[in-house]
């Protein structure tokens, strides 16, 4: 069978079986059409069922010279995937992929704000603009609720309990999770539901999809990046920020004021606590302070 046949079965596979998120799976289908690309280029007669070792590592070569780390450390796990699949499916015997390492990768600590720094962000966002309740509304629910940006844009009306203060998330591989909602992110989300949600033209099948563009569609994973580097430049924050920073932000505040590592595992729908572990190692001057604070000999 042919690369194109056997991506689209792969990536059905990853969907339905594996449970992934769309947006793995896209990823992960990229990075299996990379290699097509470069077989393609280097004109190698191979086949999925015949692609060799010899083929596999030149490529993994040639892109460790053209992407990062992380990127390189996902495109041979996709790449591992792939061929795991083929011989699942019994068009292969063996992986070529099997004898080749995963790059080691440092735990990057991810860049986190203030409280100050929020507080003037959200503040400086203009409710006079036409999109100004709107985006005060995402950013509140996104440090609010710590969610990911994939799951703020996929929030619906239906899944907005505001008598119980309750958000239903869904998350990677569409597991659901009820999160709290936050008091700013409840009023916010009111305001622009109430009082400018309502007065749009709203395209079918949006009708209830929360946040909306201004053409009465789902707004973009790309829009929400743009509306949060916005709102810091314009109040002269430098920090390299993205909608992710928040969920980052709503991690470590809670940590800093007391809150156990399996509630806040709950909250941002991490699968394992090891990932929720990171949180950890993000404030030494906090864990510092406690130190001073706590410890008998520090008296």
């Amino acid at each position: 069978m042919s690369w194109k046949l056997l991506i689209k079965d792969f990536e059905f596979y990853l969907r339905i079986e594996r449970g992934l998120s769309e947006n793995t799976v896209v990823n992960y289908s990229n990075d299996i059409n990379a290699l097509v690309d470069f077989i393609e280029e280097s004109k190698i007669e191979e086949k999925p069922k015949n692609c060799s070792r010899e083929t596999v590592q030149q490529f993994i070569y040639n892109q460790s010279k053209l992407i990062g780390v992380n990127s390189q450390a996902r495109r041979i796990s996709a790449i591992k995937s792939f061929f795991n699949f083929l011989i699942f499916e019994n068009y292969r015997d063996n992986s070529p992929a099997d004898l080749i390492e995963t790059p080691k990768l440092g735990r990057k600590l991810p860049e986190t704000l203030n409280l100050n720094e929020i507080e003037k962000i959200l503040d400086g966002i203009s409710l006079d603009q036409t999109q100004g309740h709107r985006n005060r509304a995402i950013i509140e629910t996104l440090y609010g609720s710590g969610l990911r940006v994939s799951e703020l844009v996929g929030l619906t009306l239906s899944n907005i309990f505001f008598k119980e203060n309750i958000i239903r998330v869904t998350g990677k591989g569409d597991k659901q999770r009820l999160v709290p909602m936050g008091s700013y992110s409840k009023k916010f989300i009111q305001i622009y539901t109430d009082e400018i949600r309502q007065s749009r033209k709203i395209k079918k099948k949006f009708e209830d999809i929360l946040f909306l563009n201004r053409n009465g569609r789902k707004i973009s994973r790309a829009m929400i990046f743009t509306i949060v580097r916005n709102a810091a430049y314009n109040v002269g924050i430098k920090k390299k920020i993205s909608p992710h920073t928040f969920r980052h932000s709503f991690a470590t505040h809670l940590l800093e004021n007391g809150a156990d590592l399996r509630s806040i595992q709950l909250l941002l729908g991490h699968e394992s606590i090891t990932t929720t572990e990171i949180y950890t190692h993000l404030n030494n001057k906090h864990l510092k302070k406690v130190m001073e604070k706590f410890h008998p000999r520090n008296k």
